[in-house]
């Protein structure tokens, strides 16, 4: 027989560990759980809250709104002793590969790992998998930062976090979960998503793309490859040169994939309801496909509406835009402009437009100090409402006709000005064909004059994988890619 004591162990979730960031200004959720029955007490600064474990074994207690602190604190949880407890700004970052990309894959390493004397930001990495079902206890441990583990933390999310606690003069916690070349309905609970009208076709293509997938032929086909593998292998062993990358297992990609809320399961359920002040998101890429795209912004509204009711808090939510970057088809422009109409769908939500940073060869763009920055200026000027030179770039606000010419207004236009030819605009008529119309700056306005434009009834900017990015506003952030019709808002 087990000795009580053992028995009655409190188990807390992984996020609950030393050097953690508990978030300010907000009640604080702890849980956990325990022996059936056992009283379990939390114990933080002059705080103490008791609570009864349910017959499941589950418990959780709030504690009161606490104060922003660099001050080491000791979390208590019955004989459970969490030390070195930062009070700060916490913000959890996720999606796929761009968020997943460390700093030392991002530019300028030796000046960020130089600039990383900062023991106040903290970062938690979700190392869980893909599951099946909703998990709730997590993998990881909270990094201090600095010049030694700073290049192992996602740059996105380290280089917004690093702003923000430069600006706030308060710690700042990060939670990570992002695995890349992961698309967007797998971070999205499954009974969630299937019970959404819209996505029907979504998912009836889905279905048809699985009926072709031929299993067998793919995995005889991924065997020669890796043959072939191994003997290049060898030989380059033998010639003392680099070796060559092995093949990706195709039938693991594929399920990964097309693994409905499996990374929902795994890596974001674990750390709910974790009180955090809001997340950053940077996917999308996996979704460009042509067939997939057109599905994006009610994916996106989803994901945000879903994650906010499951943690019970209307946080915020912003995202990064797709940049240039040199991909065949229509998809990625139009995911763009999904996530531009995305703004509308979600509430307290912002988009970091990151056309100007991209690179035309590398879907990895390397520029992620930028990326992090206009993350920062939209949560420093919307959510902590500091003076910031903007909070977006330019986003259309309505194409009107005015006589043979047409005039585009926008949001967030103070400034605008032009840093190449502004030849990316487009104009259609009755017959859906896209011609380039003729603009000029009007103070805040596009005017449009040329063929086509007395009969358009679309015009679309920046309608392309690579754009020029043209268009910026006096921060010298760029317009957002848009498709509107004339006369619309």
């Amino acid at each position: 027989m087990l000795p009580l004591p053992l028995l009655a162990a409190v188990k807390v979730p992984a996020l609950f560990s030393d050097h953690m960031v508990l978030q300010a200004g907000k009640p604080v959720a702890v849980w956990g759980t325990a022996a059936a029955g056992e009283k379990v007490t939390v114990g933080f600064g002059a705080q103490e809250k008791s609570v009864t474990a349910g017959q499941d074994g589950a418990w959780s207690v709030k504690l009161d709104p606490l104060k922003a602190s660099p001050e080491p604190q000791v979390l208590k949880i019955n004989t459970l002793t969490i030390q070195d407890v930062l009070v700060g700004e916490v913000w959890l970052g996720s999606g796929q590969s761009n968020m997943a990309m460390q700093v030392k894959g991002a530019k300028d390493l030796e000046a960020s790992k130089a600039a990383a004397k900062l023991p106040q930001i903290r970062v938690f990495t979700e190392g869980s998998a893909a599951a099946e079902t909703a998990q709730s206890m997590g993998k990881g441990s909270w990094i201090v930062c600095s010049p030694e583990t700073v290049e192992r933390f996602s740059a996105t999310a380290y280089f917004f976090g690093r702003s923000l606690h430069e600006e706030l003069k308060v710690p700042a916690g990060l939670i990570v979960s992002a695995v890349g070349g992961t698309p967007i309905e797998s971070w999205i609970d499954a009974a969630a998503q299937r019970a959404q009208p819209e996505l029907k076709g979504f998912f009836e293509a889905m279905a048809a793309a699985n009926a072709k997938f031929d299993e067998a032929k793919v995995k005889a086909a991924y065997e020669a490859q890796v043959e072939k593998w191994k003997e290049a292998v060898k030989v380059a062993k033998a010639a003392k040169r680099p070796l060559p990358q092995k093949p990706r297992d195709p039938i693991e990609t594929h399920k990964r994939k097309g693994n409905v809320g499996g990374l929902f399961n795994g890596k974001i359920a674990p750390l709910i309801p974790y009180t955090l002040r809001g997340a950053i998101w940077y996917q999308g890429e996996a979704n460009s496909a042509d067939d997939k795209a057109l599905y994006y912004q009610e994916q996106l509204t989803l994901l945000a509406k879903e994650w906010r009711q499951r943690w019970g808090d209307e946080f915020p939510f912003a995202w990064v835009q797709l940049p240039n970057f040199t991909r065949p088809g229509t998809g990625w422009p139009l995911v763009r402009d999904e996530m531009r109409q995305a703004l509308a769908t979600i509430p307290n939500s912002g988009m970091a437009i990151t056309l100007d940073v991209g690179e035309l060869k590398d879907i990895h763009p390397t520029n992620k100090q930028e990326v992090g920055r206009r993350l920062a200026l939209w949560a420093l000027g919307k959510v902590y409402d500091k003076p910031v030179a903007a909070t977006s770039g330019p986003l259309v606000k309505k194409v009107t006709r005015e006589g043979a010419s047409l005039v585009v207004q926008f949001d967030h236009a103070a400034g605008l000005k032009a840093n190449a030819a502004l030849n990316e605009f487009e104009v259609a008529g009755a017959d859906h064909v896209f011609k380039t119309a003729e603009a000029r700056l009007e103070g805040e306005t596009v005017v449009l004059t040329g063929e086509g434009t007395a009969s358009a009834m679309k015009v679309r900017y920046a309608w392309k994988d690579a754009t020029s990015a043209a268009l910026v506003n006096g921060a010298g952030i760029p317009a957002s890619t848009f498709q509107m019709p004339v006369g619309a808002k």
